[in-house]
């Protein structure tokens, strides 16, 4: 007696569902394209300018970016490529993905302690083979 109304009821929420995701996706594809790029200019406001601060970038129309950054601005940067001086403006939502080969203080640091530590193994190393043979 209920199973015919309960199922033009089920069928209609699950058909309003799939017509509402259509149109909720397009904003929120715009919304994830505004947070991406809004993650783009963080990191690369983050690696700093200079020499020191390369990146390799692929941009949205699958050409290849490479070099250090030398100016970030509210909408763009400039990359120069180190070998031929080349200065390219970069849109942030231009990039498709993006690598930074900058390291961290903190990295820094662990790489340090790391390098100390392993001089003080090795020269303990000698002292032992000096001293007991």
């Amino acid at each position: 007696m209920f199973k015919k109304p309960l199922a033009m009821v089920l069928v209609l929420l699950l058909f309003t569902t799939v017509l509402g995701a259509g149109t909720t996706s397009a904003g929120s594809r715009e919304d994830r394209q505004t947070r991406f790029a809004e993650k783009i200019r963080v990191n690369i406001a983050k690696l700093g300018t200079g020499s020191q601060a390369l990146v390799a970038l692929k941009l949205k129309d699958k050409t290849k970016v490479a070099g250090y950054i030398s100016e970030v601005r509210d909408d763009s940067f400039l990359v120069v490529h180190p070998k031929f001086g080349t200065v390219t403006s970069v849109n942030y939502a231009d990039v498709a993905q993006a690598r930074g080969n900058n390291l961290s203080t903190g990295a820094k640091i662990a790489i340090g302690i790391g390098i100390g530590a392993g001089v003080v193994l090795i020269l303990l190393l000698i002292y032992i083979k000096c001293c007991t043979g």
